[in-house]
């Protein structure tokens, strides 16, 4: 079974019992969705979300909807609000893990990953329509401003404004089309001394694309703010973040409904895995784990 990133410590934090009612925002390998649906069992009932809906395919899902009352939920969690007053169901507990699996970073074929040449998508929807916005639209058709105002906004990128006049002169030339093509107008917009330090220089861009892309930073605002509107009080949310945009974010938003009396910081500072976790699991090494728990009533 696949290994969550600072699993016994959300499995604590969360504290799902049986018959209650929890969500996972992002279903991925199902380690996560495993656990909770063990411990809420028979009579409880477990909404997992995923925009990829290849991850319901797999056995995993099959094993959660024997242990629960199961509702796979093919969207992103920022729908919640929607889903949620739908199936008549009220929180006692919500998981948001924000990271990236290893099934989208290494077989997904979409893009995530500057480590292989693939189609320039990184969009998180198996299926995407014609009007899905895509790195690729992003590269070949948004201003070198805007280009640069993502890389500098998703990623902190100090080389924001030199590789957007790349793309844009490049794209000029040609339609970029792959990931391969990409990394190469990075690296011919970035100083070589920086090429074999232990980031590679295209490891901002990237994020910076996928985030833009997946409209990452509003998802979560909308699906913690989902979450807390339907719970019940007493009810914990837990956020996994894997870097510091995204855990600013979240900060930002535990703080503004901490200082509005609508929950509690169960953690005064975030929660990060031990130094045996990041050594059986590189990926853990940036995790950052923040949990409230909410007072009152919306």
């Amino acid at each position: 079974m696949h290994r969550s990133v600072l699993f016994q410590e959300v499995c604590e934090a969360l504290r799902p019992s049986t018959g209650q009612v929890f969500m996972d925002g992002t279903f991925g390998a199902g380690g996560h969705s495993t656990a909770i649906a063990q411990a809420i069992g028979s009579t409880g009932h477990l909404v997992s979300f995923d925009a990829d809906s290849t991850v319901f395919e797999k056995p995993v899902s099959e094993v959660v909807g024997t242990l629960t009352q199961f509702h796979p939920i093919v969207a992103n969690f920022r729908t919640a609000g929607e889903v949620l007053p739908k199936l008549g169901l009220t929180l006692h507990g919500a998981l948001f893990d924000l990271g990236l699996s290893s099934t989208q970073l290494e077989v997904s074929g979409r893009g995530f990953t500057f480590q292989k040449d693939e189609p320039l998508a990184m969009t998180f929807r198996s299926d995407p329509d014609e009007d899905t916005v895509t790195a690729n639209s992003i590269v070949n058709t948004w201003s070198e401003d805007t280009i640069a105002t993502i890389l500098r906004g998703f990623a902190d990128e100090p080389f924001a404004g030199r590789i957007a006049r790349h793309i844009v002169e490049k794209r000029r030339l040609m339609h970029i089309k792959t990931t391969g093509q990409l990394v190469e107008i990075i690296l011919e917009a970035t100083p070589k001394r920086f090429h074999h330090g232990r980031t590679h220089p295209a490891t901002r861009t990237f994020q910076a694309l996928r985030m833009a892309v997946n409209d990452e930073l509003g998802a979560v605002t909308d699906g913690l703010s989902a979450a807390l509107t339907h719970m019940h009080p007493g009810g914990r949310i837990a956020v996994i973040t894997f870097h510091s945009i995204e855990d600013r974010t979240v900060k930002q938003y535990f703080k503004d409904a901490v200082s509005r009396g609508e929950c509690i910081a169960v953690t005064k500072k975030p929660i990060v895995p031990t130094s045996e976790e990041v050594a059986s699991n590189p990926r853990a090494r940036s995790a950052k784990l923040r949990i409230v728990e909410k007072v009152h009533n919306n």
